[in-house]
């Protein structure tokens, strides 16, 4: 199985998502491959966010090793699942699906109209928000296993 995790820059939330799932689905004898990417092309060949990177140590997850990537159509083909941060990543994605199966493959990360927020502007925000995704991860290993 392969899934995508995807937000605007990817240097704070999808980062994260793809450290903390590939952590457990690691820890959990799975072989999956997880990765991200962004909506917007910014921060290309960067690092996550220096402070995505130290509240994922703080809680046992390395991501300072990956690099953002730029969401392209190519990634329809190359992955399963692709999860989406907010409304916003999803219209942006959604927009690129030439098919209703690539459509398929898209859904926010969060149940129904939940989004995940963005810290970018709110230090405070950052360790809520990798609780929040490291729940719902552990969720989504549940869930695509009943899929297998």
């Amino acid at each position: 199985m392969k899934i995508l995790m995807v937000c605007l820059g990817n240097i704070c939330r999808s980062p994260l998502a793809e450290g903390i799932m590939r952590h457990l689905v690691t820890e959990e004898g799975l072989d999956w491959e997880i990765a991200s990417a962004g909506t917007g092309n910014w921060h290309v060949g960067e690092p996550p966010d220096a402070r995505s990177v130290a509240v994922a140590r703080q809680y046992g997850y390395d991501i300072s090793r990956q690099c953002a990537r730029h969401f392209n159509r190519q990634m329809f083909a190359a992955y399963d699942h692709i999860l989406v941060m907010d409304q916003s990543n999803l219209r942006d994605v959604l927009a690129l699906a030439k098919s209703a199966e690539e459509r398929q493959k898209v859904r926010l990360f969060l149940d129904a109209e939940a989004e995940v927020r963005d810290p970018w502007y709110d230090n405070a925000l950052f360790e809520p928000v990798l609780l929040e995704i490291e729940a719902r991860c552990k969720d989504w290993i549940k869930i695509f296993r009943n899929q297998i």
